[in-house]
């Protein structure tokens, strides 16, 4: 029997075992790996060799094949495989800060390893030296802990909600229709489900804003004012979707008791309260006259429609991003408010002394404070102005002064967004092709012990100014012996 002919009739899944180990050749570096190891990753590219069944498909995945000695050679850098190896064993991936960043990148896409499984004492000097550089020292010594979280934590949370369904009663439904309905574009339905909402919740909103129209307003026998009754059947039927995508995600939520510990279940929750207030204060008001002021209170909660546009965060990775943004760049939002309520301060007495005998609008501080605010975020309405050459030039000072005021934190809240918007699209992939129809066999093998005690023992270190790299290089060292 030739070479080929074993391979082809064989196939490396006929020999390979779950408990079977295959041998690794990957530049002249050899190491022996179990399949239940590759297997617990399957998407990567030595677990897809357990799977081929020709010499054809093994070939597609290796550079070279040796059936007498169950040998598969690789010809990539034998000094970046330590890394994979690691990575196989503990389930994680550690960045040293002497490698190029854009070689381990192609090395970990080659084997078929996303890049949020990187550790969090390692992702964000990673992310920053792929996007920039020049500024990696800088990132290292001024980035902390929980600005940005590791991907490979809400993956780790995603799994051990899937597995929670596992000890409960119709588990393998109700992760379904969990999947279904909590990871919009996880399956067909899902998707529909998806459209039907965006549809509702802009059909919503469009209905509030002709409502607020001469053109569509009708007033009763009292000429009273009163809402359109097609307006009113779909602001029905939408607190009717609402509802029952709020009380389905409730019923199938893996743990009941934190459900609305989660943002984007609190906005759903919002979206549907000020109906139902709504409908309990006219009841009240009907029923005792002496109420009747709490009509008013009704008329607010109407307004309250509009954070209905927020339940489209749910489906879209773009505003998901600027929330995780928004809620990580509190530094950088502080500073920027800091830095415009300085130049607010300064410009508004500035103008205040030069104009206060010109100009009727600029004749208090206060009045100032609007027309400073107003030229340093460069708005400028135009409706107070100085008239005075000397107020002109503060005024010339005062723009191009607010335009560097905004620019300089916009610029890193920008780094942030991209990074967040990146890692969302990655996580939402691996969810996605995730399955579950046959249960979880096993979560990715991660020591929970030692992946704290390492997150922790990071921040000591960023801390002290001691190097990043010393817990990296420990479990490295010891996935290769």
């Amino acid at each position: 029997m030739t070479l080929g002919q074993s391979v082809g009739e064989l196939g490396v899944g006929a020999y390979v075992t779950e408990s079977a180990a295959i041998r690794i050749n990957v530049g002249g570096f050899k190491k022996k790996l179990w399949s239940d190891t590759l297997s617990r990753f399957p998407e990567t590219r030595l677990a897809r060799l357990l799977h081929c069944r020709s010499e054809e498909s093994i070939l597609e995945l290796c550079d070279d094949y040796d059936h007498a000695e169950k040998e598969f050679y690789f010809d990539r850098n034998p000094s970046l495989f330590p890394y994979v190896l690691n990575f196989y064993n503990t389930g994680r991936l550690h960045v040293m800060a002497e490698l190029c960043i854009f070689s381990f990148s192609q090395e970990i896409e080659y084997w078929g390893i996303n890049e949020f499984f990187i550790d969090s004492c390692c992702s964000n000097a990673y992310h920053c030296r792929k996007m920039d550089p020049e500024r990696r020292e800088d990132w290292e010594e001024h980035s902390e802990e929980g600005s940005t979280a590791s991907s490979f934590d809400e993956l780790l949370e995603f799994y051990r909600d899937a597995s929670k369904f596992d000890k409960q009663p119709l588990g393998s439904a109700r992760r379904r229709l969990w999947l279904m309905l909590d990871n919009p574009g996880y399956s067909v339905a899902s998707r529909v489900i998806s459209v039907l909402s965006i549809l509702v919740v802009l059909g919503s909103i469009a209905t509030m804003c002709m409502n607020s129209m001469s053109e569509y307003s009708l007033r009763d026998a009292e000429g009273q004012p009163t809402e359109d009754p097609r307006f009113e059947t779909v602001e029905h039927f939408g607190i009717g979707w609402f509802t029952f995508e709020l009380v389905a995600r409730f019923v199938v939520a893996p743990d009941l008791l934190r459900f609305f510990e989660h943002p984007l279940n609190i906005i759903d929750l919002v979206s549907i309260l000020p109906f139902y207030l709504t409908l309990v204060i006219d009841l009240v008001a009907e029923s005792s006259p002496a109420l009747a002021n709490l009509g008013r209170a009704a008329q607010v909660l109407r307004l309250m429609r509009i954070f209905r546009i927020l339940k489209l965060a749910r489906h879209s990775t773009g505003l998901r991003s600027l929330g995780a943004t928004l809620k990580n760049s509190y530094k950088e939002v502080g500073l920027l408010l800091l830095y415009l309520a300085v130049g607010v301060s300064f410009f508004s007495v500035m103008a205040y002394t030069v104009e206060k005998e010109d100009s009727e609008d600029l004749s208090t501080i206060p009045a100032c404070w609007w027309w400073a605010t107003v030229s340093m975020t460069t708005v400028g309405y135009g409706d107070v102005v100085p008239t005075s050459i000397a107020g002109k030039l503060t005024a010339s000072v005062c723009i191009l002064a607010g335009i560097l005021v905004v620019v300089l934190p916009i610029t890193l809240i920008f780094n942030k967004f991209s990074l967040f918007y990146k890692r969302q699209k990655q996580l939402e992939i691996a969810m996605r092709s995730c399955d579950f129809d046959e249960g979880i066999k096993e979560v990715p093998s991660v020591n929970l012990r030692n992946y704290y005690a390492h997150k922790v023992k990071s921040l000591m270190v960023s801390l002290s100014n001691m190097s990043r790299s010393s817990p990296s290089e420990h479990s490295l060292n010891e996935s290769i012996n």
